[in-house]
């Protein structure tokens, strides 16, 4: 009796709306979160727990055990994670944030000591929402604790919530998804996730377009991004540089370099700027093949966009010239660098050797290699690389070992 007694003060006290009967509490839930006006009773068997197990239920993070009856009529256990957990997982529990509210922490424990035997990960949070409530908030926080983690289990939870009425979910949260499954090259699934946008009322604006566009640029699909491509510029709304960034990188991957070039300056012509990162790979698909009129093109647009190029740019840009078989424009390109104060790589070096070996030049890429050597830059390993092999087809490697070391030592004498 003095147990009853008691279980009902305290029953009252945390949960106004019950009634005991024959040992079995019965509460009706009131949210007071979301829209659901519902009261669906649970229960706590008294006859099952010890009095000091409703003390227990009382707080959210250390439920021992409730039922969640689920619509098809299958029955999810939540288990409180006792002490018999691996050391792996006690060290990641341990982990989670201080400040993490008590509802997060009681999910997390969950995923990170989840197995399949269990159920399905939908079960558990299901669970969850009936037992807990959950607001956005709580959603995001459970989001990005498993996003830090990179946990394996991120994907199915960020895919549930979005089903879930709790999670509010928008535009962007669809958007982060079809991201993920980009950086994945899961492109189906990136398709049937804006599908389901789509269908449950959401627009399709300019950065869920672009996510697109960026995710077939990367799997090669020239076609799909520019269909993408064509729906942004349908929106008529102001593009902006990521826009544009896409779909030029698509023409670069595609070995298409002149149509990212006229994209690029479209954008000029409105005073939109792309990224370094575009710059560079427009500088450099051109000087893969050759083009040194198109390389000098971008690698004077990237100045006028106010971008100071660096050894990177500079070296691409003597590379173009070497390509095309222009090595005394090359040789200028590499001498506008020095007097811009910019130090050469060790690759625009090999490069310009390189130059010198087709025309079987040798006494120029000495003096060319000894003018270095006054300014104290030293020749790496790829440079050498290219000289030891010129000096071997020659036959001359000693000869010339002895003329380096000689010049070297009346250099260091002088």
């Amino acid at each position: 009796m003095m147990g009853t007694y008691g279980c009902n003060l305290l029953c009252n006290f945390y949960y106004p709306n019950c009634e005991m009967t024959n040992g079995i509490f019965k509460c009706y839930e009131v949210r007071t979160r979301g829209n659901s006006l519902g009261q669906n009773p649970f229960y706590f068997d008294f006859h099952k727990h010890q009095f000091n197990s409703v003390l227990v239920c009382v707080g959210m993070e250390e439920i021992v055990k409730k039922e969640v009856q689920e619509g098809n009529g299958t029955r999810f256990r939540w288990v409180e994670i006792g002490p018999n957990i691996t050391e792996e997982q006690e060290q990641a529990i341990s982990k989670l944030p201080f400040k993490m509210v008590n509802r997060c922490k009681a999910l997390m424990k969950q995923i990170i000591c989840f197995s399949t035997d269990k159920g399905n990960v939908s079960d558990l949070l299901r669970a969850w929402v009936k037992i807990m409530w959950p607001s956005r908030a709580d959603w995001l926080s459970v989001l990005k604790e498993l996003r830090i983690m990179g946990h394996p289990l991120y994907l199915k939870v960020a895919e549930h919530a979005l089903l879930e009425e709790s999670f509010e979910a928008n535009v962007r949260d669809y958007t982060k998804i079809i991201h993920y499954y980009g950086k994945h090259n899961l492109l189906e699934d990136a398709e049937n996730t804006l599908a389901v946008m789509k269908q449950r009322g959401f627009i399709c604006d300019q950065v869920v377009l672009t996510t697109m566009v960026h995710l077939y640029s990367k799997a090669g699909h020239l076609d799909r991004a520019k269909e993408y491509f064509e729906e942004i510029k349908l929106l008529g709304e102001h593009m902006d540089k990521r826009s544009y960034g896409s779909m030029i990188m698509a023409y670069i991957r595609a070995g298409m370099p002149e149509e990212g070039e006229n994209l690029l300056q479209e954008m000029d012509a409105q005073e939109i700027y792309a990224g370094s990162e575009v710059y560079k790979a427009l500088l450099r698909a051109y000087s893969m093949i050759g083009n040194a009129e198109g390389a000098q093109r971008v690698f004077d647009a990237i100045q006028m966009a106010g971008i100071s190029p660096d050894d990177k740019m500079c070296s691409v840009l003597v590379n173009a010239y070497v390509m095309a078989g222009q090595r005394h424009k090359a040789r200028i390109a590499f001498e506008n660098m020095r007097r811009a104060g910019i130090k050469p790589t060790d690759k625009c070096i090999a490069s310009l050797l390189v130059a010198y070996e087709k025309e079987n030049m040798l006494n120029t890429a000495l003096e060319f290699l000894i003018d270095l050597e006054r300014d104290k830059i030293m020749v790496g390993k790829e440079a050498s690389e290219i000289l030891a092999r010129w000096f071997r087809k020659l036959g001359v490697v000693e000869e010339v070992a002895l003329v380096l070391r000689d010049f070297v030592t009346s250099h260091q004498i002088n």
